[in-house]
């Protein structure tokens, strides 16, 4: 055999084995693909299952304590000595506000008459917002023409409000009694209604055939 004839058969051999080693290339590929495939649809059934809110009813939050109240966790000893002392730094600041002022008045020279009547407003003030701030701790306050007028009294007597925080705060967040309360009777309601729509089926009555 020549070497032309020889060079012709070496090159026909060549694009058939290129060829035959095409479909092995193609088959990997394809098994490669098939398992990102199976990953992906295995990662997105892990991440379409729904959380399902567990039922019944949910422990209302409370300022600056939001729900910590409920099992004293996530730092609600720290909250509390924290409004404490908050509160007693805001009626120290507010009481020395008020000492400026009636020095003020002092000053100004406007008289005993009205530097003792502006004493005695503040007072009064101050220990009505300490009476109705320390009552809606320990109870709802329905809402009616006589709170609406008191908002502005408790507002300047400010003082009473802050020491009222401040007494609460050493023995519990304020109105923790009141939310707690509340709440297990809403818990108890919710656990006797579902009890009682479940109930025994042994002692369900047997529906009448037609």
């Amino acid at each position: 055999m020549s070497d032309d004839e020889q060079r012709d058969q070496s090159q026909s051999r060549g694009p058939a084995q290129g060829r035959a080693q095409a479909p092995g290339e193609g088959n990997g590929r394809a098994g490669g693909n098939g398992k990102g495939e199976a990953d992906q649809s295995a990662g997105s059934a892990g991440s379409a299952a729904p959380t399902e809110p567990t039922p019944g009813p949910r422990p209302e939050p409370i300022r600056f304590f939001g729900t910590t109240w409920v099992d004293h966790d996530n730092g609600y000893a720290a909250r509390r000595a924290a409004v404490a002392v908050g509160a007693l730094v805001a009626a120290v600041a507010g009481a020395y506000l008020l000492r400026l002022a009636y020095e003020g008045l002092e000053i100004g020279n406007v008289g005993p008459f009205l530097s003792i009547s502006v004493v005695i407003l503040f007072a009064i003030a101050s220990a009505i917002a300490f009476a109705k701030t320390w009552e809606s701790f320990g109870r709802r306050v329905a809402p009616s023409s006589d709170e609406a007028a008191l908002k502005g009294l408790k507002a300047i007597g400010f003082i009473g409000s802050l020491i009222a925080y401040f007494l609460r705060c050493l023995v519990e967040a304020p109105g923790e009694k009141l939310h707690r309360v509340e709440y297990e009777r809403a818990v108890a309601e919710f656990t006797r209604r579902r009890s009682s729509r479940t109930g025994n089926p042994a002692a369900r009555r047997p529906k009448r055939k037609k």
